[in-house]
């Protein structure tokens, strides 16, 4: 008895109280952090001028020319302003000011969760509406016939699953920023990877590590590089060769190193990080037992539900689609497969709310992530961080230059999160530093990709809690696997920078 009250004391927490734990260390650091910001300039269609905020929260207004910008010391051109290209508030360098501190205590603490779930609701609405399909699929069979199929098929080369995964969604990541998609994949992925006897790590470094590592090295990302490139005033093909090359030889990395781990995990299931975890991953996916028959029913279906996704990629890569029109697509595929399943009204909407029920957990976890980055605007820290590192980066040596904005982004990376917001809070101050010590801009927009993409690997504040929590793994394990991986990024990332600034 004493001793299963010790494996339980020493066992790791859950996402929930790592979140706020994080929540917490981030009010105090509201309390140390003295508060700033800079000026923001933004576009007003409506009255067709650049209306600039204060550090006062007072309004100016100024014609929205590019003699305007030039002023300003901002340096994208006035058509990325006017054509809606860069349309989120832009920091004016030379404008940081400190502000009354804004201390972030009990009371804000208790709210910040609340207001994460509201500001994310787009996301958890998706969720739920994901959960309800898998649910219906799951209650019917279909699933797993399909995934006991698709086992028959590749038997013998399971690795096929581990490449191809990861190489399409880090191709979606590079191109057009797939990223919290990619949280719909797992419910589906997670059984097929554990068919071909791996475990349900494998299968979450697929999907996440190749989300993250097309993301960190994007080519033509219109989230990051494109909008970080505008912001720069420079042209979004500066720089392209090199973090072309980056992307390839980054994803060849990423797949070598789920290979070694898989084949390792495949030869002897107890050197599996979530080994202790391999029965209650059976049960949930149901990987033991007999699978029922493919049938023409269960393909049609399943045929329909992998459509969808195609639509999906389309829409948000085409379209400009974002939560709202991918929630829809999803209710319109639920109600499609409900009818063609030939469940009852009553039992279709029971099986819908019950897999619903079960990413419940995850939900919460997004809105939470999302209170911490609450936290730190509220607290206005992250302009007064992104002011001492400018300062403290200007006029150095080219190549320590550049590797010191790679550790930098990698910092900021926690504190915002979001990679265009990243890009029109920070470009405008950081890449005009370039020109001080003779490198292209371009090198910065490189550092700014790779430092943010490393920090989404395992901040609390992106999606990575919400991606182990699909599966019910725990934080320390995802970091025992994935933190040797990131040491050879770092040295991989600090080669392709000095290289860029050299030739």
């Amino acid at each position: 008895m004493s001793e299963t009250k010790k494996k339980k004391k020493l066992s790791f927490p859950t996402a929930f109280t790592v979140l706020f734990i994080v929540l917490f260390l981030s009010c105090i650091l509201t309390y140390i952090i003295p508060a700033g910001l800079y000026s923001k300039l933004s576009y007003d269609s409506a009255k067709n001028v650049f209306a600039i905020t204060d550090s006062k929260g007072n309004i100016t207004e100024m014609p929205a020319t590019q003699e305007s910008l030039d002023q300003l010391k901002i340096t994208g051109d006035i058509e990325k302003f006017l054509d809606g290209s860069i349309n989120k508030p832009v920091s004016i360098p030379g404008t940081y000011e400190k502000v009354e501190q804004k201390p972030q205590g009990a009371k804000e603490f208790i709210i910040a969760p609340i207001s994460g779930v509201y500001d994310t609701i787009g996301i958890i609405l998706f969720v739920f509406i994901l959960g309800g399909i898998i649910g219906v699929l799951n209650a019917i069979g279909a699933f797993s016939a399909g995934i006991a199929a698709l086992s028959r098929a590749t038997k013998g080369k399971e690795f096929i699953l581990i490449i191809a995964v990861t190489a399409l969604i880090s191709l979606g990541g590079t191109t057009f920023g797939l990223a919290e998609e990619t949280i719909a994949l797992y419910p589906i992925l997670v059984p097929v990877f554990l068919a071909a006897k791996y475990d349900v790590l494998v299968c979450i470094a697929s999907v996440y590590m190749g989300s993250c590592i097309g993301t960190m090295f994007a080519t033509i990302g219109p989230f990051s590089v494109v909008v970080a490139s505008n912001a720069a005033g420079i042209s979004f093909a500066n720089g392209f060769n090199f973090r072309l090359i980056a992307f390839i030889l980054g994803t060849a990395l990423t797949i070598i190193y789920i290979l070694v781990y898989a084949k390792k995990v495949k030869k002897d299931p107890s050197k599996s990080f979530v080994y202790d975890q391999r029965e209650e991953f059976e049960a949930k996916f149901k990987t033991e037992g007999e699978a029922p028959a493919l049938t023409l029913k269960f393909k049609i279906i399943l045929l329909v539900f992998i459509a969808s996704f195609g639509v999906l990629v389309y829409g948000v890569a085409s379209q400009g689609w974002w939560f709202e029109q991918m929630t829809a697509l999803f209710l319109v595929t639920a109600l499609i497969i409900g009818f063609l399943s030939g469940l009852g009204e009553k039992e279709f909407i029971n099986q819908f709310l019950i897999g619903a029920g079960d990413l419940l957990g995850v939900a919460f976890i997004v809105g939470i992530a999302r209170s911490i980055n609450i936290v730190l605007e509220n607290g206005m820290v992250s302009d007064t961080i992104l002011y001492f590192f400018s300062n403290l980066v200007m006029g150095m040596n080219k190549n320590i230059f550049i590797v010191m904005m790679l550790f930098i982004y990698l910092i900021l990376g926690f504190f915002i999160p979001s990679t265009s917001g990243m890009a029109v809070l920070s470009i405008p101050i950081m890449a005009p530093l370039a020109d001080s010590v003779g490198i292209g801009r371009d090198a910065v927009i490189s550092a700014y990709v790779y430092g943010q993409g490393l920090m989404a690997f395992i901040t609390p504040t992106g999606l990575a809690l919400a991606s182990l929590a699909m599966v019910n793994v725990t934080y320390n394990k995802w970091l025992k696997l994935i933190l040797p991986f990131m040491g050879i990024l770092v040295v991989f990332c600090i080669l392709m920078l000095i290289l860029q600034v050299n030739l």
